[in-house]
């Protein structure tokens, strides 16, 4: 016990020793030993990395997770090092959603089949959501915080001893300084009545204040070198945060190229759809057309009653006539038949599409109803549904 009473009084004599030397630096009344240069510039070269790895972390995390009560509790299981519950994601949720609405409205209604298609797609979107973010915080934000939590922590202590042991060396400058002054003073006005001269005593001072300074010296040089090579570490820092940048630029990539592929799918789907409705509502109506075609006229009917009757011939054929619907008949009515120029090559999806080969000619037009990005394209017997923005209409 009185060891560490000893111990801690010492470390307190030691503090306030260079507070006071730090002090008299801040108010000019004391001399500063200057750092190397290559020294003095690794420090700032790390202190920039730690700021600016601290802003891209901060602000990835809110990239990637705006909730901020969300980043918190991650912030709480990772202090405690524990697994983070799965969290679904908006896109599921808003997926299961729609799902469950397509349920209560009838999946057979048009409005109900379309929620289920859309809420499928809403849940792959948020499926490639997860898989993002788990993706960017194993590759991007778990480096960038290993980095502040491990290498820098290790850094800055160095860098805390390195400081102490300069003040340290300035401490014994400053004390061999006065006992050089003393013993100089004492030179020139020597008191022979002592019986052990001052200047004796002084020199011993100075002595011993010459042999600290020595062994602060070793120890601020050999800080120095240590301090140097973890800041010199700082270069392989930057290639490593490099090939976390271009991992996440790669899962960035990816994610948008899958919501982007997804939403395409989407729309294919939901154009489909509305081309079926909309053949089934103009199919339903020659339908009716034609029924109404072959219903037999009374009056007609007496005349036909006669086996004389000369409009036998004529009602007979004229029944026939209707009976069968020719292709032409059932065809779509069609508005503004022009020649297209293609433009870049298309692959069709599916048999309600054409494929497209650059710069060729087709005859292009539109029907009533349909989506105004597609038209039909004819090229010989073959006609399908073609994207405008792979056309450019002639005159």
């Amino acid at each position: 016990m009185d060891f560490n009473v000893k111990k801690l009084a010492s470390d307190a004599g030691v503090f306030f020793t260079r507070a006071v030397q730090f002090t008299e630096e801040k108010l000019g009344q004391a001399e500063k030993t200057e750092l190397d240069p290559h020294l003095e510039n690794l420090i700032t070269r790390a202190d920039g990395t730690k700021n600016w790895t601290e802003k891209i972390l901060r602000q990835t995390e809110v990239l990637l997770q705006p909730n901020p009560s969300a980043r918190i509790e991650e912030f709480i299981y990772d202090k405690l090092d524990k697994k983070l519950p799965s969290r679904t994601t908006n896109a599921e949720l808003l997926g299961q959603y729609m799902l469950e609405a397509a349920n209560e409205f009838g999946p057979g209604t048009p409005y109900g089949s379309t929620l289920i298609t859309v809420g499928e797609y809403q849940k792959q979107l948020g499926g490639a959501e997860r898989e993002f973010l788990h993706t960017s915080a194993v590759n991007f934000l778990s480096p960038l915080r290993n980095f502040l939590e491990g290498d820098w922590r290790t850094i800055s202590k160095e860098r805390r001893l390195l400081e102490n042991r300069r003040l340290d060396l300035d401490i014994c400058k400053a004390r061999l300084k006065k006992a050089k002054q003393a013993e100089a003073k004492a030179a020139a006005a020597p008191d022979f009545q002592e019986t052990r001269p001052r200047n004796y005593v002084l020199s011993a001072s100075a002595s011993a204040a010459e042999h600290e300074l020595r062994v602060a010296q070793t120890e601020f040089d050999r800080q120095a070198e240590v301090t140097r090579l973890l800041l010199e570490g700082i270069s392989s820092t930057h290639l490593n945060h490099l090939r976390c940048l271009q991992d996440f630029a790669e899962a960035q990539a990816t994610y948008y190229a899958q919501c982007h592929h997804y939403m395409q799918d989407l729309q294919r789907e939901l154009n489909r759809y509305s081309c079926q409705n909309i053949i089934t509502k103009y199919i339903g109506l020659l339908v009716i057309t034609s029924s109404a075609a072959v219903c037999p006229n009374p009056v007609s009917s007496t005349f036909l009653s006669g086996p004389t009757s000369p409009g036998a011939t004529v009602s007979s054929s004229s029944g026939q006539r209707p009976s069968t619907l020719t292709m032409e008949q059932t065809q779509l009515p069609v508005t503004g038949t022009r020649k297209a120029k293609v433009l870049y090559d298309y692959d069709a999806h599916d048999s309600s599409e054409l494929s497209l080969l650059a710069d060729e000619l087709i005859t292009v037009h539109t029907v009533p109803g349909m989506d105004p990005d597609w038209l039909i394209g004819e090229r010989g017997n073959e006609k399908g549904k073609v994207p405008v923005t792979y056309l450019e209409l002639l005159s």
